[in-house]
């Protein structure tokens, strides 16, 4: 008996295994057609994930750049301190999920 992972959830299961113990997919149905079209759709939600935090990255930086010079901030208070925290923090989060996503385009 040897282990194997699922192709829905990619979890370890039995390759005796009838149906997937933890997505619950029915795994004597499936074919090549369905494995591949599995790979896709995670494929896809994979790059949407990457999308997604690339965007919450991006929202930090331009919240933080805006905080900053919008409300005329003094240096040294704890609302200047937060911008620029939010401001580079945000920027470097971008840079990393961009890299991210330019290595998942090109693993294909």
């Amino acid at each position: 008996m040897a282990v194997i992972n699922c192709p829905s959830c990619k979890k370890k299961i039995s390759d005796k295994a009838i149906k997937c113990s933890h997505c619950g997919l029915s795994l004597q149905e499936i074919d090549s057609d369905k494995i591949a079209n599995l790979n896709n759709v995670s494929r896809i939600n994979q790059a949407q994930r990457l999308m997604t935090y690339s965007f919450i990255a991006m929202l930090l930086f331009c919240g933080g750049f805006l905080l900053m010079f919008w409300d005329n901030v003094e240096q040294g208070t704890w609302q200047h301190n937060l911008a620029l925290a939010s401001t580079v923090i945000g920027f470097i989060l971008y840079i990393i999920v961009r890299i991210q996503l330019l290595f998942f385009k090109r693993q294909k």
